[in-house]
């Protein structure tokens, strides 16, 4: 506990410094026709929530001991790609080295995840390495995809990560793992108090990247080392996992460039609708809290009905979806 508060402390410390320095530098997010925001807003604010994330990391260990391997990797891979962001929003890198970076870096985290893994032969050792890598990069991008108004990305940080280490607990396993989920959720929490409604700092690449990669990435761990049953992560995650995946193969398959940026995310359409991030954000918690949490409880409790469950849990997020397509 003493290590999640102090994490939580330095990163409400350590947003808000940034924010001060954010705005003495002018590194803002200035709105334009795509953006849900009305005002110039300093971004990049990521960097700052990663910082008391390896801060707290670095205190939990002198608190409780070291880390493991798996963990100790993710950790390194998140920071290289909070670098990335932060030279993106300096210097500025093309779509392409961007995305190359980011497909290295996935492959590694992989490969470490899963090099005990036994699969029978190479050849399907390394089709595996490449699906969980793939999954890592769409999970990256689909989190960057999602940080699109005021508070969502925290605030689904914190509720996946702390409903993670709560199923997670609840199993008695690995007491480092469910302190790790609980960190990262602290750190979110700190930053979601400059990136509440209406917000004053934004996360930015560096920031919601990095997440996206983590949640994804914990889930993978956890399923190899015994922790928790990826379908539980994959239905704390159903939210932003629906509105990405629709919204992108719905632009495909009307012929749109699915590569331009956009605002035809159900929650930005909704947003617009309501005229208020704060609604939305309220609602992604009361569906969060009231029909994902009990869904992913109940995968741990009847395994043999998981798969059942994971359906149940987004087939009427998908109604929802094509409800919201009908929003201008």
């Amino acid at each position: 506990m003493t290590a999640i508060l102090a994490t939580l402390a330095l990163s409400i410390a350590l947003c808000g410094l940034y924010e001060r320095f954010a705005r003495k530098r002018q590194i803002l997010d200035t709105p334009n026709e795509r953006s849900s925001h009305s005002r110039p807003t300093p971004h990049g604010g990521g960097a700052a929530l990663l910082t008391a994330f390896v801060l707290g990391l670095l205190l939990a260990t002198w608190l409780y001991g070291g880390w493991t391997e798996p963990l100790m990797t993710l950790t390194i891979c998140a920071s290289l790609l909070a670098l990335f962001g932060i030279i993106d929003d300096v210097r500025g890198l093309s779509v392409r080295w961007r995305l190359l970076a980011y497909a290295v870096v996935c492959l590694v985290a992989a490969t470490v995840l899963l090099h005990r893994v036994e699969t029978g032969s190479v050849l399907w050792h390394g089709v595996l390495l490449l699906v969980a890598a793939f999954i890592l990069l769409w999970c990256l991008n689909l989190y960057n995809f999602m940080d699109g108004i005021d508070g969502i990305a925290a605030l689904q940080a914190i509720f996946v990560c702390s409903g993670a280490a709560f199923l997670s607990w609840l199993a008695g396993n690995d007491d480092s793992y469910t302190r790790y989920c609980l960190l990262f959720a602290a750190a979110h929490c700190g930053f979601l108090v400059w990136n509440r409604p209406p917000a004053r700092l934004f996360m930015g690449d560096t920031g919601s990247v990095p997440t996206g990669f983590l949640l994804a990435a914990l889930a993978l761990a956890g399923g190899v080392q015994g922790q928790l049953d990826p379908l539980c992560w994959l239905v704390l995650s159903a939210v932003f996992i629906t509105d990405a995946s629709w919204t992108l193969a719905r632009r495909v398959v009307t012929g749109q460039k699915f590569t331009q940026p956009h605002r035809s995310h159900a929650y930005q359409r909704l947003s617009r609708h309501w005229n208020s991030h704060l609604k939305v954000d309220m609602v992604v918690v009361a569906i969060n809290l009231m029909w994902l949490l009990p869904l992913a409880l109940a995968v741990q409790l009847w395994p043999d009905y998981k798969l059942f469950l994971v359906l149940l849990a987004y087939l009427p997020l998908l109604g929802g979806m094509v409800k919201t397509a009908r929003l201008a």
